[in-house]
């Protein structure tokens, strides 16, 4: 389980990244490197990292589903995610 830091500040760069949206493309589209320059670091969708949504783990993300690798196996194995089996043969 990761940090509740590490989670809240990933949080707060994604409504960032989602209010400096607009006002970042019409600055790149212009070609003004100053003013983008001067905008906040945690509002380029560069910094954002994929994390898994229920555990908060960065590593083994599995972007389908939105969750990491290990939850991913003991929500399938539990048969949480319909369409999902243990493949056997």
């Amino acid at each position: 389980m990761a940090k509740e830091s590490m989670k809240a500040r990933e949080r707060k760069r994604e409504r960032m990244v989602e209010q400096y949206a607009e006002k970042r493309a019409r600055l790149k589209a212009e070609g003004d490197w100053e003013a983008l320059q001067k905008l906040p670091k945690n509002s380029s969708s560069v910094r954002l990292h994929n994390r898994c949504k229920l555990t908060g783990r960065p590593r083994g993300y599995m972007r389908t589903f939105g969750i990491s690798r290990v939850t991913f196996r003991e929500m399938a194995v539990a048969g949480l995610i319909p369409g999902v089996t243990k493949a056997s043969w």
